[in-house]
């Protein structure tokens, strides 16, 4: 990797733009809950330069609570991008060398169309009236956008948790599209625990008086309280066990002793409920039930007759599927299956599963071993590709 450029405050800045696609009549996307969206935006990021031969196009899928807003400064929270470790000079998605790109998913909360966005029809919040989406849908929409980019084939498609979601359903359903794909804490299919978890989360936001069936815009209201638990559910299963111990324990919040009371008397319930407060001033209640659902829904092995070894027959694409070990979300077997049906169709697959007690989120933050294994993988990939280093 070359040296990273730093800006005042030590981050690394990489050359990014934002843009967004409206797409109307002539254009309309036909979705999978047979539903055809005449006109609909997508809004995305882009990170370092495009080749003249478009040969070193990366596209970042990302999570459920993700955005576009990869690295640089977030414009609406004023923190870091999601994946600043990740994306900038000199960093794994080297951006002297590669042009990075994410997408806003269809039903998201940040630009693109979505439950919080107007319905051309009536003039008026989409609300609960906005059609169901899936991991397929949100995919055609990207092919869309790189389309109207002019840009024909990705040298890599890489994302974690619901983005490895996507990165599959790329490689799968546009494999000639596709020169590799990096799949990170991700599943084939959803598992029935991970369905509880986020049926928890919508129950929590659709119980919230203030959530008025969907229609809470039309009434200027959010239910902020049910979003908030919604996040500090989910949020525990991004972390694990060893982390929650190690960083917060059983050590107290601002105090000596207990309260008796139902404030935050421990580290960790301050941690939670900050992190459920801070989740709503960003992301759309209603998002985040179309979006979970979008997750459920997804089953690679339901679209191939039940088959996960047929979705990826003769496919071209290199994969490099990763895993962590502490990972309760996303559980290395889940990893293993997609690794075991490639391997029965002869496909070109590496798996690393990553010693770490960080969990879920382990692919967020700061691990050597995760960054090496990418960096070896793409490198690899870039020389078979043909592509120049920076």
């Amino acid at each position: 990797m070359t040296d990273p450029v730093f800006s005042e405050s030590g981050a690394p800045q990489p050359v990014h733009g934002g843009e967004s696609i409206t797409f109307g009549e002539n254009s309309a996307l036909r979705l999978d809950c047979g539903i055809e969206l005449a006109q609909f935006t997508l809004a995305y990021q882009t990170y370092g330069e495009l080749n003249a031969e478009k040969s070193n196009v990366v596209l970042v899928c990302h999570a459920l609570t993700g955005d576009q807003y990869v690295a640089g400064t977030h414009p609406v929270t004023g923190k870091s991008g999601w994946w600043n470790l990740m994306v900038g000079p000199g960093l794994p998605l080297d951006t002297n060398r590669y042009f990075v790109i994410c997408v806003n998913v269809l039903g998201g909360c940040m630009g693109s169309t979505g439950p919080k966005e107007t319905d051309p029809a009536t003039g008026k919040p989409w609300g609960p009236s906005f059609p169901f989406v899936t991991v397929a849908d949100m995919v055609r929409a990207q092919v869309m956008v790189l389309d109207h980019l002019g840009i024909d084939q990705l040298f890599c498609v890489i994302g974690g948790s619901m983005g490895g979601m996507q990165v599959l359903e790329w490689a799968v359903s546009h494999p000639e599209r596709v020169f590799s794909a990096v799949p990170i804490a991700a599943a084939a299919r959803h598992s029935a625990q991970n369905i509880a978890f986020h049926e928890v989360g919508r129950q929590a936001i659709m119980a919230d008086p203030e959530w008025r069936e969907g229609n809470y815009l039309l009434h200027g209201t959010h239910p902020h309280a049910g979003l908030a638990v919604a996040r500090m559910a989910a949020h525990i299963t991004y972390l694990s066990e060893a982390a929650l111990r190690r960083k917060f324990g059983r050590k107290l919040q601002d105090r000596d002793t207990l309260s008796f009371g139902f404030d935050a008397d421990f580290q960790v319930e301050s941690y939670l409920r900050h992190q459920g407060s801070t989740f709503v001033d960003r992301f759309d209640a209603n998002s985040y039930l179309y979006i979970t659902r979008a997750m459920d829904y997804f089953d690679l092995a339901a679209e191939h007759d039940g088959n996960l070894a047929s979705a990826f027959r003769n496919t071209p694409v290199r994969y490099c599927v990763i895993s962590f070990t502490s990972d309760w979300l996303f559980p290395t077997p889940e990893s293993r299956e997609i690794v075991h049906a490639l391997t029965a169709e002869a496909a070109n697959v590496s798996f690393v599963e990553v010693k770490t007690d960080k969990g879920h989120d382990a692919f967020l933050l700061d691990e050597p071993e995760f960054f090496k294994t990418l960096v070896g993988f793409l490198n690899g990939a870039a020389n078979r590709r043909g592509l120049k280093g920076p």
